[in-house]
């Protein structure tokens, strides 16, 4: 809820039980009910033995999750719906559980947020992951990347780059469509050695392994090969605290060729930080998850980026889901 509605005992109670509506998204997703019953409408308990799960809960559960009209229920069968078909179902190409179940595995670290809120720092972390939390993880950033990374290749000035860093790119998706809008990028996408396999599949996926390489490596600790034209930091800042922030970016900025470009995208406050409401509410994600990690302002951006010699710092015209945004700048 935004800071101009009007709180009222009912939106009150609303947004306090909101996370029960959430939790049942992700374990429909976690429990993979709605690829179970792709082929078409399922009884309960057919659906019980497919998942290895109690009839009655998986009744519960579906008539939960028809309630939110994700389900349809045609007496005691039940089937998805277009959306659920669209956009939970494994095998379709628009599928997005991954995000989801990433969100699932969050909650764990945000019950434990009063206790954060008293010691100042982290009680769990969701970056210590399995390798389902890790496929979770990487996998629903190339979701989230998937729809957003088109948009910003149309934005972003690369015409003249032959190359670009994807620092901390994970999957690859934003190295992926940005060589795929210019024809003569080649890029490096520099992540930890855990992302290594997802990122090749999606760049080979893509056709894109002669102009895209994978590089591993910590961004923190490591130093990064190579002088590029252009760098790109998605939403990996909001992970570290200020001083790790200013020297990420400055080691940023170094891999730079003479007037190269550096791009920040990540959720962006404004500059009193009590707002919008995502990025205030994602900082509070970061103080559970990570040891120094918060939503971070265009004005604490600009400081750090002018603190590396970044100059010519702009704001780009873009607002993504959430309120994320996109600032640059080159260097001399």
């Amino acid at each position: 809820m935004s800071q101009q509605q009007q709180w009222t005992p009912k939106n009150l109670l609303s947004t306090a039980s909101s996370c029960w509506e959430a939790i049942t998204l992700q374990t429909g997703v976690k429990l993979d009910v709605f690829s179970c019953i792709a082929a078409g409408a399922a009884e309960p308990l057919a659906l019980a033995e497919k998942l290895g799960a109690d009839a009655r809960a998986v009744t519960m559960l579906c008539n939960a999750l028809a309630a939110m009209g994700l389900l349809k229920k045609e007496g005691t069968l039940f089937k998805n719906t277009e959306p659920a078909r669209q956009y939970l179902v494994k095998s379709s190409p628009e599928y997005i559980g991954y995000i989801i179940i990433h969100f699932y595995h969050t909650v764990e670290s945000w019950w434990h947020l009063p206790q954060a809120i008293r010691i100042g720092e982290q009680i769990s972390s969701v970056y210590e992951k399995t390798e389902d939390e890790r496929e979770s993880f990487l996998m629903g950033m190339h979701n989230l990347a998937s729809a957003l990374a088109p948009k910003i290749a149309a934005i972003l000035d690369l015409g003249s780059a032959g190359s670009l860093l994807d620092l901390g790119g994970g999957p690859g998706t934003y190295a992926v469509n940005f060589c795929r809008a210019n024809p003569y990028l080649h890029a490096v996408v520099f992540d930890l050695p855990g992302s290594r396999e997802y990122a090749q599949r999606i760049i080979a996926l893509a056709g894109m392994s002669d102009r895209i390489e994978f590089a591993p490596g910590n961004y923190m600790t490591d130093s990064i090969p190579g002088a590029y034209d252009a760098v790109w930091l998605s939403q990996i800042l909001h992970a570290e605290g200020p001083d790790d922030c200013r020297k990420l970016i400055s080691k940023a900025a170094a891999a730079l060729n003479p007037g190269g470009a550096i791009y920040i995208h990540d959720f962006i406050l404004n500059d009193d930080m009590a707002g919008p409401a995502f990025p205030a509410i994602f900082s509070l994600n970061m103080l559970v998850a990570t040891k120094g990690g918060q939503s971070y302002s265009e004005g604490q951006l600009r400081d750090m980026l002018a603190h590396a010699g970044v100059i010519n710092i702009k704001r780009l015209d873009f607002k993504g889901p959430n309120d994320s945004g996109i600032i640059c700048g080159r260097v001399a």
